[in-house]
């Protein structure tokens, strides 16, 4: 069953951030280089293998040779900066802490640094009212060491309450609005509202003090575009479109904060279709198809109380999705997601057009329920993928019709770990799906890691890389490169083809107490 995107809006038309801060900062890095006889010009995760002792590197050794020659082989290193490196009413935090760690990555050779822009923090008065001051600090000391920068347009809420360790709301005028008309948040089955994100049942709808949330994100945008004109393509050479919870393609159905761990306990999720604006659309696209008992709601018997799929009623093996309404219901919900989605691909390329920014979007990891018939953790999410329909190629020949990037987690996780804790789970099966979906449309996909770990094993799962982009967590006494590294590629390896970086042993950061 099928119908147009044009009847799905009516008559409504339509890097997660990192929650750790950074408690430590590196000073002094130690890496075992490429090749034993020569410093590389960058930090890079090589392909080759090293034949040589440990090399040393410190701040203060070989800066002008780290910058005078640069490596042709391996994948530049990118650190994202922690999410609250800019207060909440707009300074930048630890200035002097943050100077002397882009003096050591920029001396350790790492190509740039990844900075979310939180519109939160920006825009957090009134409307169009835009405080870019601290991030122009931060792009400006990037540009003094030498480094490049990708900006993540975050249009989203960090943490889940005031007292959380990173936590920063949506705008302060928006959460007013939010307050006088709760529709404006997600809301799933049980009425719980979700505030991560703006509903996209009111895309275009004039419910932000006269201007609809596409055209708040515009606006940011292009403030963005113009107040950083003179850093665009030579600084800044890479933006990211934030486009629902944690900066993902996707719907509210699990709160980001229980991502992480989301898969040990095999969360199904919620559909996130009741409030008003999501029920009005849902409603006049059953009625358009003369079925207009179809339109009241969420499927029934999809509770996400039982954790076990083959329990339910819409999600087990013969459930309720493979029917008629099944179908017609997830074509709806995963409709909608991309319907929001290209229009913030349209805007952004219109936006960025001729500046060099490489402009890119990302979708979610959810791969617990892989090896199932329904998928139903990606069904939740807004991802119409089953074992009988490819849900990734859709998002991404949307991204591929904007000349966009694609990103996702899970680079670093393999099938052989999941076996004992969830059957069900296949990363490595996700993976295959989404780079097969990437060659075929021909753009470049971007991976993160999405657990705390720079091992072998993990580094085993990239190959072909581009860029290797990463967050640094510090907790406690413990320092370790993050969770959240990336690899950029162009997806040229086949089915089942992955990431060799074994030589690259990893880095070792020192403390350095703030």
């Amino acid at each position: 069953m099928a119908f147009s995107a044009s009847k799905l809006a009516a008559p409504i038309t339509f890097t997660h951030s990192e929650s750790s801060r950074l408690a430590r900062v590196p000073t002094l890095l130690s890496l075992k280089p490429t090749t034993p006889n020569r410093s590389p010009s960058r930090l890079c995760c090589s392909k080759t293998s090293s034949s040589g002792a440990n090399g040393y590197l410190s701040p203060e050794d070989h800066f002008s040779e780290l910058r005078s020659h640069r490596s042709h082989k391996g994948a530049p290193v990118f650190v994202t900066l922690p999410a609250d490196s800019v207060t909440l009413s707009g300074n930048m935090a630890r200035r002097r802490t943050l100077s002397a760690s882009l003096t050591a990555l920029s001396s350790a050779g790492v190509e740039g640094v990844v900075v979310e822009v939180w519109w939160g923090i920006v825009e957090r008065v009134a409307p169009m009212d835009y405080d870019w001051g601290a991030y122009l600090e931060i792009v400006d000391l990037a540009r003094r060491f030498r480094l490049k920068v990708r900006a993540i347009m975050a249009f989203h809420r960090s943490g889940s309450q005031p007292d959380d360790s990173c936590w920063i709301p949506l705008p302060q005028w928006v959460c007013e609005e939010i307050d006088k008309d709760p529709d404006l948040a997600y809301s799933d089955r049980f009425g719980r509202r979700n505030l991560e994100y703006i509903s996209l049942g009111c895309d275009v709808l004039p419910v932000l003090r006269g201007r609809s949330p596409i055209q708040a994100y515009s606006d940011f945008m292009r403030n963005f575009r113009d107040t950083f004109r003179e850093f665009l393509g030579d600084i800044i050479t890479g933006v990211q479109v934030g486009m629902g919870p944690a900066g993902e393609l996707r719907y509210p159905s699990c709160p980001s904060e229980k991502l992480s761990w989301a898969w040990r306990f095999r969360e199904l999720g919620e559909f996130q279709c009741y409030d008003k604006y999501m029920l009005a659309s849902l409603n006049a696209c059953a009625r358009d198809i003369g079925m207009r008992e179809w339109g009241s709601g969420g499927p029934l018997g999809a509770s996400n109380l039982m954790q076990n799929p083959e329990e339910t009623l819409f999600f087990r093996s013969d459930g309720s999705w493979n029917t008629p309404y099944g179908r017609f219901f997830l074509e709806w919900y995963s409709g909608m997601l991309l319907l929001h989605g290209e229009r913030l691909c349209m805007v952004a390329e219109n936006i960025f057009w001729g500046t060099d920014v490489k402009i890119s979007a990302k979708v979610a990891a959810i791969h617990w329920h892989y090896n199932t018939k329904s998928h139903p953790s990606e069904l939740t999410a807004g991802y119409y993928n089953t074992s009988l329909r490819d849900g990734y190629l859709p998002v991404v020949r949307m991204l591929g019709r904007y000349r966009m990037a694609l990103c996702c987690a899970c680079f670093d996780i393999q099938d052989e770990e999941e076996e004992n804790v969830n059957p069900s789970s296949s990363p490595e099966g996700f993976l295959r799906q989404l780079i097969f979906a990437a060659r075929m449309c021909g753009i470049p996909l971007a991976g993160e890691n999405s657990v705390t770990r720079l091992d072998d094993t993990s580094l085993t799962q990239m190959s072909g890389a581009r860029t290797f982009q990463a967050k640094l967590v510090f907790g406690g006494s413990e320092s370790c490169l993050s969770s959240a590294s990336a690899v950029e590629e162009r997806a040229r390896s086949g089915l089942g083809a992955y990431y060799n970086l074994s030589t690259w042993k990893g880095i070792n950061i020192g403390r350095h107490a703030l």
